[in-house]
């Protein structure tokens, strides 16, 4: 039965993916309110929910046999947050890097770059989908939704950075993803203590790219509909 539930979901954030493509509305300049009160959502869930469900898994592992070089370290899952933003970061930038210079091959180079990170960062999603810990059905709408939100804003992001050459193959790429962390997830089991470390990896790249859509002033974000979609989805987590 979860299993089928969490293909439900996979299949769900699937779709998003596939149909980002058609939602002509997100494609207004300045930004769209709805991409600014997305990236607002995909921030309250993040310090609201994900950031008190790392301190769950950082309790769960202490003392459970940690490396040596981890010993001296008092927040293992927070360190794995913050590496997944830098990993995150350090790709952007090296995006941006590729980009100068011959436009054609470097062009192709970046995309390619870029599909690269965001299939694995996918893939987590979709396994985390198998191996994360929801407790209900209320746990699993709020990471759908949440995420759902914050896949629309990716989609737009890469779209605005790489026209038609991620509608022909990277959109298609983004949907498979998913569904093959799914599969990955069915597959396989790993320890809590690995699922804690994926999950805070995955944290610090939903950090990393709600901001790099947001603070860019060629992104012309609406500071309005950011906070909105902060106090509104907080509101919610916090009702539910």
């Amino acid at each position: 039965m979860l299993s089928l539930l969490s293909f439900v979901f996979a299949l769900g954030f699937s779709i998003v993916h596939f149909s980002s493509k058609y939602m002509k509305f997100l494609t207004y300049i300045p930004r769209s309110r709805l991409l600014s009160a997305a990236s607002g959502i995909s921030v309250a869930y993040v310090f609201v929910h994900v950031l008190p469900e790392l301190k769950e898994h950082q309790e769960s592992i202490e003392g459970t046999g940690s490396t040596e070089i981890f010993r001296y370290l008092d927040s293992h899952v927070y360190i794995f947050a913050m590496l997944g933003l830098c990993a995150f970061y350090g790709i952007e930038k090296a995006v941006k890097h590729s980009r100068k210079g011959k436009e054609e091959q470097h062009t192709a180079g970046s995309f390619w770059l870029h599909m690269s990170t965001f299939f694995i960062y996918n893939m987590l999603i979709g396994y985390l989908l198998v191996h994360g810990e929801f407790a209900n059905l209320k746990e699993w709408l709020i990471y759908f939704f949440a995420l759902s939100v914050h896949f629309i804003s990716n989609d737009h992001g890469l779209r605005q950075s790489h026209k038609k050459i991620y509608d022909r193959y990277g959109r298609w790429i983004l949907t498979l993803s998913i569904l093959i962390g799914w599969s990955i997830g069915v597959l396989t089991e790993v320890s809590e203590k690995v699922i804690a470390f994926l999950f805070a990896t995955l944290a610090g790249g939903v950090i990393l790219n709600v901001l790099k859509e947001e603070l860019p002033d060629d992104r012309e974000s609406n500071y309005g509909a950011f906070i909105a979609g902060v106090v509104g989805y907080t509101m919610i987590l916090m009702m539910i």
